[in-house]
């Protein structure tokens, strides 16, 4: 009975896949460390372009790599307390070497010691390993999971017109969430109306009859002027 494969095949074999992802953890992980006189130097560290399902396919790989170096970090430090700061190959390194603080020390570090060959194994890459176990895992020391983020660019490939994708890590460059803008408070202040005081129906009365009669005496006055005039 044939079993299907999990995940996507992307048009290659199971070798093709497996060494084009490496190739691409290492892209991500390395350009943490920029050259300033490289040529091709990326733009923003922590942060490379690819198609989207490569993108989806490459992020539990990186997610995965983190939470091994965060899982070391842990048996460093507690094999820390073993350890002795002398020189390699000194009279006081030789005598911690042959001591039982030695012994403690390297069953406290086994666990770390596997991890970072665990790590190799999948990266086969030394400086890609280095930052992985010195610099990501004291970035992401408090963070339990979500290291990395997948944002789908609006230009495509040329070629293919295959939509792109940009993966990055998180914890840098993020943008704070603004405060919602409260609206200005209005204070509403009372307005003086002055009103004129309104007329009575007696004085609108009054103002009718007073036109009237100033309306009576002008036609008669006009009447006694035509009469003198015949």
């Amino acid at each position: 009975m044939r079993h299907r494969m999990r995940g996507r095949k992307l048009g290659r074999n199971a070798s093709h896949r497996k060494a084009m992802f490496r190739n691409m953890a290492c892209s991500l992980i390395r350009s943490l460390r920029v050259n300033e006189d490289a040529e091709n130097k990326p733009k923003v560290p922590g942060r490379i372009i690819t198609t989207v399902p490569k993108a989806k396919e490459l992020r539990p790989i990186i997610e995965k790599l983190i939470t091994l170096a965060r899982k070391a970090s842990s048996h460093e430090e507690s094999a820390e307390q073993f350890a002795t700061s002398a020189e390699r190959n000194t009279d006081e390194w030789t005598t911690w070497r042959r001591s039982d603080q030695w012994q403690q020390w390297a069953q406290a570090i086994a666990p770390a010691v596997t991890l970072r060959r665990r790590a190799f194994a999948k990266l086969r890459d030394n400086e890609a390993v280095d930052i992985l176990f010195d610099e990501l895992s004291e970035r992401f020391a408090d963070r339990p999971g979500g290291y990395t983020r997948i944002i789908q660019l609006p230009n495509v490939r040329l070629g293919d017109a295959g939509a792109q994708a940009m993966i990055e890590f998180v914890g840098e460059r993020d943008r704070l969430k603004s405060k919602a803008r409260s609206a200005p408070v209005v204070t509403e202040e009372p307005i003086e109306v002055t009103e004129e005081p309104a007329a009575s129906q007696s004085d609108e009365i009054a103002n009718e009859e007073e036109a009237t009669e100033q309306t009576t005496e002008a036609e008669e006055e006009a009447t006694a002027d035509d009469a003198e005039k015949e």
